[in-house]
């Protein structure tokens, strides 16, 4: 393979500003998260990614695009009330995301559809904080212990507190599915800046402001209830300090950091200082407490992360004291806002800031794990190239860019200024270049465009031409989500917000002066009808935000479409020749539609120029994957296309063998048409690909075939990571990796052979390399005696309740895994069977193809891939860390256009975070 390493693209990751887990975190809760926990992470673009942390695996599934002149400064989720259903049986409430930034309005997102869904303003000061209320818990009565039901007309849901500029914050009701203004609260002093506000119960909000003082309210009457004053500021900065962030611990104590860099514990009941601890060298921006109260981290503008513990007090002494336990500098720039999360099994923080990128901490487990740095560039690619004109395109906030790369060196004289047009105020949600390099495709969640690219006629260097093409309202008005082009270059498909597939026809120009046309119509696409899952109620629902189209691709010869969703759903139509049509090509919008709930005479698929798209599988579809779908790739046939001797319409029966690879790395091949798993994927389940590519941390981002005289090789990237497989054409059969016994307390491992999960953060730290070494056995006595003490290892497994991880949201892979193997072995031994076991007619065993990639933090060997048949190891898997981040790969030629050269071109760029531009830092005290 022959690469272009590019670094030309100046792609800019924005600033961290706002981090928001959607669940409170909950020692008491088991297992190690709900299904619909997700975080957002606020950037100073106006975008707000949403990220899956999947037991480990941080999955970023989409981005809400922001636009022109916005910021995300504070981000917060509710969860409405429970709604009773049949039988008896709860509904859970929607899980519902809001955002400020810096003006006057509260915004809340439509998951679903990836948009503002309101606002709501007011006349009031520029909003600085945003907290949500506490979710309403039962109580138990004192008499028999039973759970107290809410009073007539308590609110049950959660209100919002938004802390203003002008001092008053303001409290928005989230009742009934809406965001209304409910009560203004204000201090009866000076109108200074509210800083930071959360709650400390239900009913009591606790806000720290920019005149050196902390103040309470109570949200049900407007009442101030007290102001703690923290006093003067140090000698020789000013007189007043800023409270830039408050928490409150579960007991009601107070925390708070400031601009003098301390941190402060306040009483919970008389407000009294109780302790106050130096721990930055600058101000203190945001401060995170643990689920039990035991553990405070701060971060600062000195770029430290510091952990606190709290120490019970000597013998005789009730009072505890609260001592620094580390501080390390885990970002290159101010630490400015966290999140946290917790259950039984899994404990986390998530840090970020101005270098734009985020950093899990393990918090329960701090100073045995190791961090997690989670990638600044997006997971979905914002890259296209055109293989025949070698053009490469990238797009980010509101703008694209097109270069060419040429086939030998240039100088930099021939760079060349291009034309630029104005696309909108909103971000671009995505875009697509055709891959003859003359239509380009822009959309946004409120806009479709297109534009014709073409070379200026007698200008040696290659410039471009951009026009606009004129296209339908029913194309533009709705926006997308997706937007992609088949390799023919003669259909357009359209992924809206709320995730309908639409079609449209593009028309060639018959004239090379004359423009490519769009025609009016437009195919609605029906998707398969899936079982949604049922939530319980203290989880919440996300509603239809799983059944979100992430990815879609085109088969080769463009009659395959394939769509995947979040939710592990494939969709898969075909591209036929309509035998009537006629009356149904034409509407009144210029929508071609087929209604779902329409009779079945009304529900028949739609014709554009006597061709129609139409469901493949409809009575067996790809069955549902554990995950949310991360790529999908149509496989291509390296072959020459035979017609069948029937002369049916399936020319393309060769190419729709589509591969899906799901957010758990899991990667399974399927028949598109029939539905069926692939002989390959049923002889190589997950359990025997090799163990780097099951671990790697990263999630993969998008893949190339690399075909050539029967060779056929996958390539699979990640941000930080590259990897190639191989399936050659020999008829040995591959063995499973396996690894070399090691010992287990170093590997992590249980004495059952089950690794040992992690809390959700990096991986457990061995004993020889840890910087704090917290002992790993304590003495337990009851009683007096102590020559009856018991020696207890803190490193056991916790031992799993039956029914207890029934909330966990994690399934036991290890039987799963073990018959997935048993399977595998069986199929292998039976040699080349069919889908009903039968030899194939040939009499010759299939091929099969295995996979992997290395993710680098494990110095496991594993024991080459070889066939049975040979002594020789044959290796069939590469993978490299040598490139720096990656913003994408694409293909700059084709086997179809360039046979003769037997090697994929491809150019790798990348994006490293030291050739971004960072505002200016605090170094006075350290450097």
């Amino acid at each position: 393979m022959d690469i272009h390493r590019c670094r030309f693209v100046s792609y800019n990751p924005q600033a961290i500003n706002a981090l928001a887990f959607s669940h409170p975190p909950s020692a008491d809760l088991a297992g190690r998260g709900v299904p619909t926990l997700r975080l957002a992470i606020g950037r100073a673009n106006g975008d707000i990614e949403i990220w899956n942390p999947l037991r480990g695996a941080w999955f970023q599934e989409t981005v809400l695009r922001g636009g022109k002149d916005r910021s995300i400064e504070g981000l917060t989720w509710t969860l409405d009330p429970a709604e009773d259903g049949p039988d008896g049986a709860k509904l859970p409430g929607k899980l519902r995301l809001f955002s400020i930034g810096y003006s006057t309005v509260v915004t809340e997102w439509d998951l679903e559809q990836g948009r503002p869904l309101r606002h709501s303003s007011g006349n009031y000061g520029e909003i600085w904080c945003l907290a949500a209320q506490p979710r309403w818990q039962a109580t138990r009565r004192s008499k028999d212990g039973k759970l107290q039901p809410p009073a007539e007309g308590e609110f049950t849901g959660q209100h919002l507190a938004a802390g203003c500029a002008d001092g008053s914050i303001v409290i928005l009701s989230t009742a009934d599915a809406d965001l209304k203004f409910l009560r203004l609260v204000r201090p009866s002093t000076k109108r200074a800046r509210v800083l930071s506000v959360t709650f400390q119960n239900r009913h009591t909000i606790v806000a720290g402001y920019a005149d050196s003082s902390i103040r309470l309210f109570d949200i049900r009457t407007g009442q101030q209830l007290r102001t703690i004053s923290l006093g003067k500021g140090p000698m020789g900065g000013p007189k007043e300090l800023l409270v830039w962030s408050v928490k409150c611990l579960p007991d009601g104590t107070i925390v708070s950091g400031d601009s003098a860099g301390e941190i402060r514990f306040w009483d919970a009941k008389n407000y009294s200082l109780i302790q106050r601890i130096q721990g930055h060298l600058a101000d203190v921006l945001d401060v995170a407490v643990s689920a039990n109260g035991d553990t405070v981290v701060s971060g600062g503008a000195d770029q430290r992360t510091v952990v606190y513990r709290k120490k019970e007090g000597e013998k005789g002494d009730k009072k505890s004291r609260w001592a620094e336990v580390m501080h390390r500098r885990y970002h290159s720039h101010d630490v400015k806002t966290f999140a946290v999360y917790e259950t039984k099994d899994i404990s986390i923080a998530v840090s970020g800031g101005p270098d734009a990128t985020p950093i899990v901490l393990p918090l329960r487990e701090f100073g045995k794990e190791h961090h997690r740095k989670l990638s600044s560039l997006p997971q979905i690619p914002q890259l296209a190239s055109s293989p025949s004109s070698r053009l490469v395109m990238s797009f980010w906030d509101r703008e694209i860019s097109l270069w060419r790369i040429s086939r030998g060196p240039t100088s930099l004289y021939e760079n060349i200024e291009g034309q630029r047009h104005r696309l909108g105020e909103e971000h671009i949600t995505s875009a697509m270049l055709s891959a003859d390099g003359k239509l380009l495709v822009v959309a946004t969640t409120s806009d479709v465009k297109l534009f014709a690219v073409r070379r200026r006629k007698g200008d040696e260097k290659g410039a471009l031409r951009i026009q606009k093409i004129d296209v339908s309202k029913a194309l533009s008005e709705e926006g997308a989500r997706l937007v992609t082009i088949s390799p023919d270059s003669r259909w357009l498909c359209v992924i809206r917000p709320n995730s309908d597939v639409y079609m449209a026809k593009i028309q060639p120009a018959s004239v090379a002066s004359d423009k490519l046309q769009i025609l009016s119509h437009l195919l609605k696409l029906k998707r398969v009808v899936r079982h949604t899952r049922h939530e319980k109620a203290s989880h919440g629902t996300l509603g239809d935000y799983e059944r979100m189209i992430r990815t879609v691709v085109f088969s080769d010869d463009s009659k395959i479409l394939a769509a995947g969703d979040l939710s592990g759903c494939v969709d898969t139509w075909e591209l036929s020749t309509a035998t009537v049509f006629g009356a149904s090509n034409k509407k009144s919008k210029g929508t071609a539609e087929s209604d779902d709930d329409s009779s079945d005479d009304e529900d028949e698929d739609v014709a554009i120029e006597g061709e129609r798209w139409q469901i493949a599988a409809a009575e067996s579809p790809i069955p549902r994957t554990k995950s949310g779908i991360t790529l999908l790739s149509f496989r291509p046939h390296s072959s020459p296309k035979k017609a069948l001797s029937n002369g049916a319409d399936h020319a393309h029966q060769g190419e729709d063998r589509l591969m899906v690879l799901t957010s758990e790395h899991q990667l399974i091949e399927f028949n598109a048409l029939d539905g069926k798993l692939s002989d390959w994927s049923r002889r190589n389940p997950k359990a025997y690909l090799p163990a780097e590519f099951r671990g790697v941390k990263d999630r993969a981002m998008g893949c190339m075939w690399d075909l050539f005289e029967g060779r056929e090789r996958l390539w699979l990237y990640g941000t930080s990571w590259t990897a190639g497989a191989d399936e050659g054409k020999g008829s040995g059969q591959l063995v499973k990796a396996s690894k070399r016994k090691r010992d287990a307390q170093e590997d992590g491992e249980t004495e059952n052979g089950r690794k040992k999960p992690n809390s959700g953060a990096g991986d457990r730290i061995p004993q020889s390399q840890a910087d704090i070494h917290f002992g790993t056995k304590v003495r337990k006595i009851v009683g007096s005696d102590e020559s009856q003490g018991e020696w207890i290892s803190l490193d056991q497994e916790r031992p799993r309740v039956p029914g207890e991880d029934d909330e966990a949201y994690e399934y036991d892979e290890v039987f799963a895994a073990t018959n997935e193997t048993n399977l595998a072995r069986l199929r292998r031994e039976t040699g080349g069977t069919g889908e009903n076991g039968a030899a194939l007619s040939n009499g010759t065993p299939k091929k099969s193809f295995t996979s992997a990639v290395a993710n680098g933090l494990s110095d496991t060997p594993t024991k080459a891939l070889v066939p049975v048949t040979s002594s020789q190891p044959a290796r069939r898997w590469w993978h490299t860390y040598k490139y720096r981040d990656i913003l994408g790969i694409v293909p700059l030629n084709t086997l179809a256009e360039d046979p003769a050269s037997g090697n994929l071109e491809v150019a790798v760029v990348e994006r490293p975070m030291w050739d971004v531009e960072l505002p200016g830092r605090y170094v006075r005290d350290y450097e």
